[in-house]
Order: C-alpha cells, then structure tokens, then sequence
C-alpha cells in the first residue's frame, strides 16, 4: 500500500491573485464629475450670470435719476455717482408713492398667515403620528391628495365662501368685513399652506424614535406634555425650515392678495402696489429699483437669520442617540 504525501499548503499571502479594478457606482461617478475644477467653473459662471442683473438693478438703485435714464449702471466704475434720494421718495410718499404703509400692511398680512398654518400644523401632525383614532389614515390620505389641488381652481368657491357664508355666519369680504379684510387674506394662505405643512411636519415627526415616547408614558407623560416638553423642541428645525418657505411664499404673493384683498389699498402689500407702479410708472426705473429693494430687504434678513435652522430642517430626518 503506498501512500501519498499531500502538499505543503501555500501560504495564502504568497499566492497573486489577479486584481479586478473595482466597479464605481453611478452615485459616485457623478459626485466626481459634479466636484471637478470643470464642473466649479462653470457652476462660478453660472452664479455670475444669475446674480448680475439683480446687481445692476441694486446699483440703480442708488443711482441719481438722470444717471439711471442716460447711461448704463455699469458707467458707475468710471463715474461713481451715488444718492439716496430714490429710498428716500419712495418711503416717504413723495412722487406719489408711499411704499411704507404697503410695507406694514405686507408684515400684517405675513405674520400671521406663517404662524397659524405652523401652530395647526403641528398640533395635528401629532395627532397623526402619535394618537390612536379611528380613521387617522384615510384622513391623512385625504390631507396629503389636497396638496395637489391648483390654488387658481378653489379661488373663486373660496371667495364666494367668504361673501355669502352658510348658516347665517358673519361674511368675512366685502367692505363691513372684519379686521379691515384681512381676514380673508389670513384664512386663505393658511388653507393653501396647511396640506403641505401636515405632510412635511407629519414625516419629520415620525421619524422620532418610538421608545422615547413611550419612556415619557411610563413616566406618566400626557400627551400635551409630550407635545409641548418632546415633540416642539425636537421639530424646531422642520418647523423653522417650513416657517422660511412660507414667510418667503406669502411676502412674495400677488395673486392671492389681488383676488382676496379686493384691491383695496388699505390691505394690500407691497407686491400689489409694485406691480401697480410697474404699469403706471414704469420710466421710472429709479424708483423701481428702490422699491424692489425695499421689498426684498425682510426675506433677505429673515433668510440669513434662519438660515442654520433651515439647512438642518432640510437635512435632518431624526434625533440621534
């Protein structure tokens, strides 16, 4: 019988085995080519581009009129020349036009038409992630299919809604409405804003973690101290991130301040009279100019101030730890 004596084992670092270039994914590929010089320099252009006619019109806008009317606002490299007399006009009501009272009636009408959609949104994106209830989903289905309902195609029900109401209710358009009319201008962004508040809040509010919650039930938590001492301090920044789209969106409304206001200079916000000015004044690129910057000077404010709240609202999806 004869007996064979097996190899000796290679060691499995002395063997070569052949090397297959690694396959990169799509993902990173373009994370590449998105992060190359190339890719910089053209995103650098782009920016210029976009930003450079906004800074024309914001050195306008201290150019004296006779400047503005004759030649370019690039000429200002050559032959600076600089006044404020284009703000001055245009807040203080000389030339016929008083963008202050505008101004005020565009932070009445903002305020509260970004805080009431917040408050009702929270309260009841808790009542949809957190409480028990019969026909929670349906409902919440219903909530999220409104937001693709065009705001043009609910104006005019609304707005019927608003001068003959049922039930013998106080109409809240016309010229014995309520609160100066502003009322109608409150209840209308709040409608529009609230599907959308709901679904983003909702989501956000979800993805807490569930044994956090149930520790405060052990410990004899409500659900109001739950909301007001868990929920509120954790969803600050969806909330601040929504709060910026909002302000942003209801600062910048024309159409519905146009069909809710009724035109009336007593409610109406800056928008509305700047497109008026647009028509009736519209050589007037001086005034214009300033008062384009007039309206853009609180978004802008309101913007940078928020500005660290909104980037975690939009990158963050849940508590950690």
């Amino acid at each position: 019988m004869s007996t064979t004596t097996p190899p000796p084992a290679v060691p499995q670092a002395d063997v070569d085995t052949p090397t297959e270039p690694k396959q990169r994914s799509a993902a990173s590929v373009a994370r590449d080519a998105l992060s190359s010089r190339a890719a910089s320099g053209a995103a650098i252009v782009i920016a210029i581009l976009w930003t450079l006619p906004t800074f024309g019109l914001f050195v306008s806008s201290f150019r004296p009129e006779g400047e503005v009317k004759t030649n370019g606002w690039w000429n200002v490299i050559t032959d600076p020349q600089f006044t404020l007399d284009s703000y001055q006009s245009v807040i203080s009501g000389s030339n016929n036009i008083n963008l202050a009272s505008y101004f005020i009636n565009s932070i009445v009408i903002t305020i509260p038409s970004v805080l009431i959609p917040i408050s009702l949104a929270v309260m009841a994106s808790y009542a949809f992630a957190w409480i028990e209830w019969k026909g929670r989903d349906i409902l919440f289905v219903a909530v999220f299919a409104l937001q693709i309902v065009p705001i043009q195609v609910t104006m005019i029900p609304l707005l019927r809604l608003y001068v003959e109401p049922p039930f013998n209710l106080m109409p809240l358009a016309g010229n014995d409405a309520p609160g100066g009319g502003f009322y109608t201008v409150w209840l209308s962004h709040t409608i529009f804003a609230l599907p959308l508040a709901i679904f983003l809040i909702h989501n956000f509010m979800r993805e807490i973690p569930g044994e956090l919650v149930e520790s405060a039930r052990v410990d004899g938590a409500g659900h109001v101290q739950i909301f007001s001492r868990i929920m509120l301090p954790l969803m600050t920044p969806a909330i601040a991130a929504f709060g910026i789209f909002q302000f942003l969106w209801v600062w910048n409304d024309l159409l519905v301040a146009l069909v809710f206001a009724g035109g009336s200079p007593d409610v109406s916000p800056l928008t509305v009279r700047l497109a008026a000015l647009a028509g009736q004044r519209g050589e007037d690129w001086h005034l214009l100019s300033a008062g384009a910057f007039v309206s853009l000077v609180v978004p802008l404010i309101v913007f940078l101030s928020l500005q660290r709240y909104f980037v975690r609202g939009l990158l963050a999806g849940s508590v950690k730890g």
